[in-house]
């Protein structure tokens, strides 16, 4: 493979871009695999499950109906919070 052209002080700079180049194309493969990767985080035994990506986007919520107390809402929303909080914390982990 050719070197690129020389700079003051023996810098090849082809070299170096392209190495910065595979160093982008590495980041956005780790990225890519990092965004199919998913986890769980649950609260209220079960009661209430978060699923986050590795980019720690929340992709989905489940609520069972044993839960949901309209005269309750605040344990809910406590719940609904939990859950995605431990997802997120789980995302950040990958």
């Amino acid at each position: 493979m050719a070197k690129g052209p020389e700079m003051p002080g023996g810098l090849d700079l082809g070299g170096l871009m392209q190495a910065a180049q595979q160093m982008q194309q590495d980041m956005e493969r780790a990225q890519e695999e990092l965004a199919r990767k998913t986890v769980e985080g649950s609260a209220g035994g079960g009661m209430v499950v978060a699923i986050a990506n590795g980019k720690q986007e929340l992709v989905s919520l489940k609520i069972e109906k044993a839960v949901v107390d309209p005269s309750d809402i605040g344990m809910l929303q406590d719940l609904v919070a939990a859950a995605c909080n431990v997802a997120l914390r789980k995302a950040a982990e990958l």
